[in-house]
């Protein structure tokens, strides 16, 4: 069996949320906006297009012909302004698959991907890109199966205007990816448990702390965001094996980003706090493997 056929990695290329924040306070943890890769089986599967898919783009130059399955959550800004900076979509030999839901207005992923790249937002049109761009719209609930026996699930998360959330399947390894979602104030939500239940991965949009959520002052209910206390109830109630902190809130800086991971480990021991060129291996490496399959 070779190597790209016995693996299932997660790797982080942007975990910020509203708006990317470079700078000397957010080296630790990164400063761009969502965008995870993961490697399952011969698959490449990219969730959200942030800021972080112009970083993972570059790192495919090297690697190209590429092929790559692309789903997005939803259409805010800080999950498609990446797109128009992904260089691999610019060069013919590559193909992406791309999946989003129609959202509440009616409008496809296809479209709302173009229109930001409309004059006068962009100068080039979405037509320049020279990949083959294969838009697919989800009906949210339905599972998508891909080659291998790569099932991924979905279902709606509570967020203004809609949001997907995704969780990926193979070989008995599971990785859950719900972020862009709040959670309710008297129960947890049905939805988010099916994603998770009892998953290896379960990365969680953990924006707030409980004390920035409830406050008297600038309370976030109704922002559409979750915290870090919430995404501990849902990885107990759901028997989550990692739990992986993620969509941080661009005015945390990185000492505030340590402070939120002792308290998250110190309440969900098997926890990380997600940050830019995070990598996560469920399947544990092959030994000898063998350079060609029979």
């Amino acid at each position: 069996m070779s190597s790209t056929k016995h693996q299932f990695t997660v790797h982080f290329w942007g975990v910020r949320g509203s708006i990317s924040c470079p700078g000397t306070t957010t080296v630790r943890y990164g400063g761009n906006t969502p965008c995870v890769e993961m490697r399952v089986g011969s698959q490449r599967l990219i969730f959200d297009g942030g800021t972080g898919l112009r970083v993972l783009g570059q790192a495919l130059l090297a690697e190209m012909p590429v092929t790559a399955h692309m789903f997005f959550t939803h259409s805010h800004w800080d999950h498609i302004q990446g797109f128009p900076f992904f260089a691999p979509a610019f060069v013919p030999i590559n193909t992406f698959n791309i999946y989003g839901a129609i959202a509440p207005n009616g409008s496809t992923i296809e479209q709302r991907l173009n229109d930001q790249m409309l004059h006068p937002n962009f100068p080039v049109p979405l037509q320049v890109m020279g990949a083959k761009l294969n838009f697919i719209d989800l009906t949210i609930g339905e599972s998508i199966y891909l080659e291998d026996d790569l099932v991924i699930e979905t279902a709606l998360l509570n967020h203004p205007g809609e949001a997907v959330g995704y969780r990926v399947s193979w070989k008995g390894y599971t990785t859950a990816y719900v972020t862009d979602t709040e959670h309710f104030p008297d129960r947890l939500d049905e939805n988010v448990l099916k994603l998770a239940r009892n998953a290896n991965v379960l990365i969680y949009d953990a924006t707030y702390t409980d004390e920035e959520y409830y406050s008297p002052k600038s309370s976030k209910v109704g922002w559409g965001h979750s915290t870090w206390q919430e995404a501990v109830k849902v990885a107990q109630a759901a028997g989550v094996k990692k739990l992986v902190i993620f969509h941080h809130d661009p005015l945390h800086n990185d000492d505030f980003m340590d402070k939120i991971g002792e308290n998250v480990a110190d309440a969900f021991p098997n926890s990380l706090i997600a940050r830019e060129g995070l990598s996560l291996q469920l399947i544990p490496p092959l030994k000898n493997i063998a350079t060609s399959e029979k």
